[in-house]
C-alpha cells in the first residue's frame, strides 16, 4: 500500500468514526430530566401523567413547577389540559407529524373562566384534531401558539375575559372566534374567517384577515411579514436522531405559514452541540463554561437563582428553554447578557428580578457600540421578564438592547400588578424596554406597570407591530409620578433623536387605583416625519380615582381618557 492510500484509508476512517459517534450521540435518548415528559403513540399511563401534571399546575400562577411534555411523531387518542409553566410540543419536522386527536385546551376554570391571568405556557409543532371540531385557547400575555394546526374551530375564550395573546406560523382550518380578547397578535398565520375582537387586533403576514375599517373595526392589518426567522425547536427524525432545526431567515416579506408547502427548510443541529442545563444541577458557573466551549444550550424545566450573569459570547449560539424555566438574579448582576453581536438566538424564558436591585436583567449587545449585521440578525423569541408577585424583585431596567438588527417576537415585560411583594415601593423598576441599536424589530411588544417610561426607543428604523401597555396602577401621588417635562410619564417614549420609527396596532391603558394622576400622553414622539405610528388608542380600565387618566393619546392629540372610556388616533 503506497502512502497515499494509507494516508486516505486513515482520514475515512476518522471521518466515518466521527460521523458515527455523532449519529449515536444524536440517537440516543436525551437526559432532560424528570420534569421533561417525552411520549411515543401508544405509551401506556400518558393521560394520567397529563392530567396529574394539570391538577398540580392549574392554579400555581406563582407555583414552582415547570414542565415539557413532548409528543414523538405520530397519532395520540389524549385530552391534554395546559396549566401554569407547562409547554407541550411535537417533536415532528412538521406539525402535522404528531396529530392529537383530542384537545390541547386551557379555559381558565381556575378563576371562573376570566382568562386575564392565563399567563405562562406554550403549545408548538403540532396538529390538534378536536372530536367536537373546537379547541379552547383561553389565555392572555405568555401563551403563545406556534406551528400549530387546529383540524376545526379555534375559540380564544371561555366564557370570560381574555387579554392577551399571540400567535405564529399557525393554521386554523375552521373559524377563529376571538369572543372576549380584548387584544390579539397574529403573525404569519392562516383561517377559515376570523370573527371578534375588542379592542386591539393587529395582523401581519396573516390570510383571511377580517374585514372593516380602524377604528370602527378594532384591526390593524399588514399583509406582508418584512423580516423574520421562525423559532428553533426540537425534532427527531425517521432514525430516532434528535435535532434542533434552526429555520432560515426570510427577509423578502412573507404571508402565511411557513410549512404550507411541506418543507422544514433550516439548520440541523444535533443534540450533542447542545449543554442540556438542569434545575438544581447546573450553575451560572457550569452554564457559562459550556457557553465558553462553544456549546449552545437547552433550559430544562425548573428555577435556576443565577449569582452571575451568563454571557453568550459566541456568535451563532443556540439558546433553547423547555418547559418555561425561570433564570433569576439572585445576587443583582445582570441574569443574561449577549455579547455576540450576530446571529445569536434565545427563545423560550422567563427572567425573574431579585431582592437585590438589577442595574438590567437582560442584555443584548455591549453600551454604545451597535454591532450586528442585517444578514445574520439577533433574534429573541416568547421573551418574559417579570419583577415581583413569585417573590421580591426590584430592577431598573428589564431589557436593554444595545446592538442592532435584531428581532424580538412575543416579549412580555412585567412588573407585577398583584402576587406577593407588590407595592410602589416594594417591587420597582423604572423601564420595560430600552431600545439604543438600530434596525430592532419587535413582532407583538407587552409592556406593563413599570414606574416611569413602559418604552424607551432611542435607535433609529425600528419597528414594532402591536403594542400592549398597562400604565402603572399604583402611583402613590402626581409629585411620585412625574417626568421631567409632563405630569406623569408617557407608556411609549420615541426619543429625541430619532429620525425613522414606525409602529402598528398601539394601545396604552391605565386604571389609577391609588391617587388620581394624570398622564399628560400615552405616547410621545418627536415630529419627524419619518416617525409613523399607525393605529393609536388609550383606555380607560373600569375604576380607578376620579379624575385620574390619560390626557392625550400622543404629542398633546387624540383627545383625553378622564371622563370617557376611550380615546383614539389614526
Amino acid at each position: 500500500m503506497d502512502v497515499l492510500a494509507a494516508f486516505m484509508m486513515k482520514h475515512t476512517a476518522a471521518v466515518f468514526l466521527a460521523g458515527y459517534t455523532a449519529l449515536i450521540a444524536s440517537a440516543a435518548e436525551p437526559d432532560f430530566g424528570t420534569n421533561v415528559l417525552v411520549f411515543a403513540p401508544a405509551q401506556p399511563g400518558m393521560q394520567e401523567r397529563i392530567n396529574t401534571i394539570f391538577q398540580q399546575q392549574e392554579r400555581a400562577q406563582f407555583g414552582t413547577g415547570r414542565y415539557a411534555i413532548l409528543f414523538k411523531p405520530g397519532t395520540y387518542d389524549l385530552n391534554v389540559p395546559v396549566g401554569f409553566y407547562t409547554q407541550v410540543a411535537g417533536l415532528g419536522r412538521l406539525p402535522d407529524d404528531v396529530t392529537i386527536s383530542g384537545h390541547v385546551w386551557t379555559d381558565a376554570a381556575w378563576m371562573r373562566h376570566n382568562a386575564t391571568c392565563n399567563f405562562w405556557r406554550a403549545v408548538e409543532n403540532l396538529a390538534v384534531a378536536p372530536p367536537d371540531d373546537v379547541n379552547v385557547w383561553a389565555v392572555s400575555q405568555d401563551a403563545p401558539l406556534r406551528r400549530v394546526h387546529i383540524k376545526g374551530d379555534l375559540l380564544l375564550s371561555s366564557g370570560g375575559w381574555s387579554s392577551g395573546g399571540f400567535m405564529a406560523d399557525c393554521k386554523v382550518d375552521g373559524t377563529v372566534n376571538a369572543g372576549t380578547q380584548q387584544q390579539w397578535f397574529a403573525r404569519n398565520s392562516q383561517w377559515k374567517q376570523w370573527n371578534g375582537g375588542i379592542w386591539n387586533m393587529v395582523f401581519t403576514g396573516c390570510v383571511n384577515t377580517p374585514g372593516g375599517e380602524w377604528p370602527s373595526k378594532p384591526v390593524t392589518i399588514v399583509e406582508k411579514t418584512p423580516v423574520i426567522r421562525e423559532k428553533p425547536y426540537l425534532f427527531v427524525d425517521d432514525a430516532g436522531c434528535w435535532f434542533v432545526k434552526v429555520p432560515p431567515l426570510i427577509s423578502a416579506g412573507t404571508c402565511g405559514i411557513s410549512w404550507k408547502k411541506g418543507d422544514a427548510p433550516g439548520e440541523n443541529l444535533p443534540l450533542d452541540s447542545f449543554y442540556i442545563a438542569k434545575a438544581g444541577i447546573d450553575t451560572a458557573a457550569s452554564i457559562n463554561a459550556a457557553l465558553r466551549a462553544g456549546k449552545n444550550l437547552i433550559v430544562t424545566p425548573g428555577i435556576y437563582p443565577l449569582d452571575d450573569t451568563l454571557v453568550v459570547a459566541r456568535p451563532g449560539t443556540i439558546i433553547l428553554g423547555l418547559g418555561q424555566p425561570s433564570l433569576a438574579s439572585a445576587t443583582g448582576k445582570t441574569a443574561l447578557r449577549v455579547d455576540a453581536g450576530e446571529g445569536v438566538s434565545l427563545s423560550g424564558l422567563i427572567f425573574d428580578a431579585g431582592t437585590n436591585e438589577t442595574e438590567t436583567l437582560v442584555q443584548i449587545g455591549l453600551p454604545g457600540r451597535k454591532a450586528g449585521r442585517a444578514e445574520n440578525p439577533i433574534c429573541i423569541y416568547d421573551l418574559c421578564c417579570r419583577v415581583g408577585g413569585y417573590g421580591p424583585g426590584k430592577a431598573k431596567i428589564m431589557v436593554a438592547i444595545h446592538d442592532s438588527h435584531v428581532i424580538g417576537d412575543n416579549f412580555w415585560l412585567w412588573r407585577a400588578d398583584h402576587g406577593k411583594n407588590v407595592g410602589w415601593t416594594e417591587n420597582t423598576c423604572e423601564t420595560g424596554l430600552l431600545v439604543e441599536g438600530d434596525d430592532v424589530t419587535i413582532y407583538g411588544l407587552a409592556v406593563e406597570h413599570t414606574q416611569t417610561y413602559q418604552t424607551i426607543w432611542n435607535g433609529n428604523n425600528g419597528h414594532v407591530y402591536f403594542y400592549q401597555s398597562e400604565m402603572p396602577y399604583d402611583p402613590p401621588s402626581q409629585d411620585a409620578w412625574r417626568s421631567a417635562d409632563n405630569k406623569g410619564f408617557a407608556s411609549y417614549k420615541v426619543g429625541a433623536k430619532v429620525a425613522n420609527h414606525e409602529a402598528w396596532g398601539v394601545g396604552v391603558y391605565h386604571v389609577f387605583k391609588k391617587a388620581a394622576v394624570v398622564a399628560d400622553n400615552g405616547i410621545e414622539t418627536p415630529a419627524a416625519a419619518g416617525i409613523k405610528i399607525h393605529h393609536a388608542f388609550t383606555y380607560r380600565l373600569f375604576g380607578g380615582k376620579p379624575g385620574s387618566g390619560i390626557r392625550n393619546v400622543i404629542n398633546g392629540t387624540g383627545g383625553d381618557v378622564i371622563t370617557r372610556a376611550e380615546a383614539m388616533v389614526n
